[in-house]
């Protein structure tokens, strides 16, 4: 070398990008089918040659690196085609959620200034509602396949860098509209890899992917598994039979499995009596799932449950790599640090805080997300000091485990003493008759706050002084909750990742409208 001049060249050949990635894996396996959907079958090669014209057809749209794509569909092939192609180009997909209300949706699109809106056939007519100001769009279809055909499949020029953006998928709190997390190239190779040295998934895996791919689990996993030469089993939404059908017929990795959707898949699975083939994990964030269920879905799939805890900002960072064992009615969920990241635990000052003692996290790694897009004094404070913020309170145990606390802006204060609603909750769901519960604050004019616990039952012969007992042998007198209300399963509110949202029911408090079971 001649001192410094080949540095930047010497770094460009250091880092790869999922465009670049999976046009080697098509190389590599072109026969082998990357994608399924129903009945239609997409081999490496064919997905790899679509979206090279993919990636053409918008370059002729004046789609360039950096660009927005603002891409709303549902899942199917045509979504996970649209984001190689943009790989290729060095555009940005911004994910839309289509679940949204309109102003929440007008919102997110307008806030990445897309140069094109693609949409499917299915959400075009949502397009009049939104009023979105002129943006060429391009509607997944008829006319959309002819201009593909008509595309050049010449590989675009190979411009994208590993820090360029991928994704934007879309976060959002208790209060406020939703921020854009931006997912660079190098967030998503580390994520692949670090899925696959954590939990030893093998190159070649079936991904069932049923989570929306507006979301991170929907997209990664998918990615995942076309960087490493595996199938792609898309759905369109949660479904127990197809599912069922699907653990009987192939060998999945991991099949993710949220709050909410793990109770109808164990009954299907049951009625048809149906055990796992091969599995190697299933499930995700434990805390929110009774322990009964965890202890019955792991042995009717026999594959051990991931106890997992990360965030859209940080893949499976902080502390995902525990599981929980095959049949194991779970009393412990402390958290186990994830590789190839560094954790902190801080106090509002940023000062790290000792064992025992409840903390921030604040991590660092090469999964994090490139901040929020737009928002230079969010990113500001939640990247203070160089560690990324995530907002979220642990407890670092003597045995190194992590237990989960809280949220940081969701903690109730009552009578000076901090409550964390996660305490309580764990309690509520240790009962079996529980099907889900959640705390959140009320007003009180005593104690400025006082804790209140909505539970959804399996049976009437589940009773508030049963679960008041059961609190009073495991929680301090103030973190007693101050009402059991019971409610139908299906009335609580829940994210797309399947979290209650709390804010929605402190709303029922207010207005004075809690459904009655």
């Amino acid at each position: 070398m001649n001192g410094m001049s080949s540095i930047p060249l010497v770094r460009y050949a250091g880092g790869s990008t999922i465009g670049g990635l999976f046009r080697a894996r098509a190389q590599l396996v072109p026969d082998v089918v990357a994608i399924e959907a129903g009945e239609r079958r997409i081999t490496y090669a064919a997905l790899n040659d679509r979206t090279a014209r993919i990636a053409n057809m918008l370059a002729a749209q004046g789609v360039a690196r950096g660009d927005r794509i603002a891409l709303l569909a549902e899942n199917s092939p045509e979504y996970l085609e649209i984001q190689l192609a943009a790989a290729k180009l060095g555009a940005i997909v911004a994910c839309q959620n289509w679940r949204l209300a309109t102003a929440e949706l007008r919102h997110c699109i307008n806030l990445v200034t897309p140069k094109v809106m693609m949409v499917s056939q299915r959400h075009a007519a949502r397009l009049a509602e939104l009023k979105l100001a002129e943006v060429p769009v391009l509607t997944i279809g008829p006319d959309y396949e002819g201009r593909i055909a008509q595309a050049s499949p010449a590989e675009p020029k190979d411009i994208v860098e590993p820090e360029d953006g991928l994704f934007i998928l879309y976060t959002s709190g208790t209060t406020g509209l939703p921020k854009g997390a931006v997912i660079s190239h190098r967030a998503e190779v580390a994520r692949a890899l670090l899925r696959a040295a954590e939990f030893g998934i093998p190159a070649g895996q079936v991904s069932a992917t049923w989570m929306p791919f507006f979301h991170m689990s929907g997209t990664e996993d998918a990615l995942g598994a076309l960087l490493s030469g595996g199938k792609v089993l898309v759905l369109d939404g949660f479904d127990p039979v197809q599912l069922a059908g699907l653990v009987d017929s192939e060998r999945i990795a991991w099949l993710r499995l949220m709050p909410g959707m793990i109770a109808p898949l164990i009954e299907e699975l049951k009625h048809r009596n149906i055990r796992g083939k091969g599995m190697r994990l299933c499930g995700t964030m434990a805390d929110l799932v009774p322990p009964h269920q965890v202890a019955e879905i792991t042995t009717l799939l026999q594959a051990p449950f991931v106890n997992s805890f990360g965030a859209t900002e940080t893949g499976l960072v902080p502390c995902s790599a525990g599981v929980i064992p095959i049949g194991h009615v779970p009393t412990d969920l402390g958290k186990t640090q994830t590789s190839f990241c560094e954790l902190r635990l801080v106090d509002p000052e940023d000062r790290d805080v000792p064992d025992g003692t409840p903390g921030e996290a604040a991590v660092r790694g090469p999964t994090l997300f490139s901040g929020y897009w737009n928002a230079p004094e969010v990113n500001a404070q939640e990247f203070r000091g160089g560690w990324f913020h995530m907002g979220d309170m642990f407890v670092r145990r003597p045995d190194g485990k992590l237990n989960f606390v809280d949220r940081v802006k969701y903690m109730i204060k009552s009578g000076g003493e901090n409550i964390y609603p996660a305490e309580i909750e764990r309690v509520l769901l240790s009962e079996d008759r529980v099907a889900d519960a959640v705390v959140v604050k009320r007003k009180d004019d005593k104690w400025g706050e006082v804790p209140v616990a909505f539970v959804a039952r399996k049976n009437l012969s589940l009773t508030a002084e049963i679960l008041q007992k059961n609190c009073r042998a495991e929680l301090a007198g103030y973190k007693q909750p101050k009402d059991i209300r019971f409610v139908p399963f299906d009335a609580l509110p829940r994210s797309t990742t399947g979290k209650i949202q709390r804010h929605e029911i402190e709303r029922w408090i207010v207005e004075d409208r809690i459904p009655s079971e």
